[in-house]
């Protein structure tokens, strides 16, 4: 039985599949099974908007337009991660791994890691003293393969199970999304987010978290920002490691066709969360 997720991941990919025949309402809950007001409630639900409205964020023209906006990208890159960096407006801070913590795979270190209900379906997240250093969407996965996934870089730390961590964090994680103001003491303040990788991974990792909420970007627009113009496949490595998802927004990284591409978590995934934030952008610009 398909979950309230999977079900709006189907409903989004129906949408795309038929962006050209402009479908309406009822054409997208047929497509689902459901009636035209089951699927108004889900999809505003876990989108933040109208079936109809989700399709102008899915368009061709608009990916296309998104794109063309890398300069603002490209002029406000600093390269470097020298020490911790705000970003995302002090959303979140980072601290990348030394060099000698980076060969150390996490020894001496306590991870922490639980499996939180989230607004785009399950949520592995995995965290340290440090912060986070994991995090993964496991709806309908497998989340034993999905943790030590998350967790191979730090293979030489401990690994605690703590539920409790993760849905209060997954709450102030979300938050911008959900609108819920996280209530628990100690979840004030930016989050904090601890980086394990090569020098031109993070270099790649840092240049998304400074795309914009609602914005997009191609691979050649990021190997530009970084001062890399021709390594826009060395790039695509890259953001395809990266194990820390939604919070470093690999998801806002799509072709240069404009067509949105694949997703480590999966398309359905990847289209819940450009819908919601293209939502929240339109909204916080109304």
């Amino acid at each position: 039985m398909d979950t309230h997720y999977e079900t709006a991941g189907r409903a989004l990919a129906f949408i795309e599949a038929n962006v050209e025949d402009q479908p309406g309402l009822d054409a997208v809950a047929r497509a689902v099974g459901m009636s035209p007001f089951q699927c108004q409630r889900l999809f505003s639900r876990m989108v933040g908007v109208s079936p109809k409205k989700f399709l102008q964020y899915l368009t061709l023209q608009r990916a296309k337009t998104a794109l063309e906006q890398t300069s603002v990208l490209e002029a406000s890159y600093d390269a470097g991660l020298s020490g911790p960096g705000r970003l995302h407006d002090l959303f979140v801070t980072v601290e990348a791994a030394t060099p000698g913590e980076f060969k150390a795979h996490g020894e001496g270190m306590t991870i922490r890691h639980g499996v939180a209900d989230g607004p785009f379906g399950p949520t592995l997240i995995l965290s340290s003293e440090r912060g986070i250093t994991g995090l993964a969407f496991v709806d309908g996965g497998d989340e034993a393969a999905a943790l030590d996934e998350l967790a191979a870089s730090y293979r030489a730390a401990r690994l605690v199970e703590d539920a409790g961590q993760a849905e209060a964090l997954a709450a102030r994680i979300f938050a911008p999304i959900t609108g819920k103001t996280p209530r628990k003491h100690g979840e004030a303040g930016p989050l904090r987010l601890f980086l394990s990788g090569t020098p031109f991974q993070l270099k790649v990792w840092e240049a998304l978290l400074r795309v914009p909420p609602g914005g997009l970007i191609g691979y050649e627009g990021i190997a530009k920002a970084i001062g890399k113009p021709g390594a826009a496949r060395a790039v695509g490595s890259a953001v395809g490691a990266n194990l820390i998802s939604y919070l470093i927004p690999c998801h806002r990284v799509i072709q240069s066709s404009g067509a949105l591409g694949g997703y480590r978590w999966g398309d359905g995934t990847k289209r819940l969360i450009i819908g919601a934030e293209g939502a929240l952008a339109a909204r916080a610009a109304a």
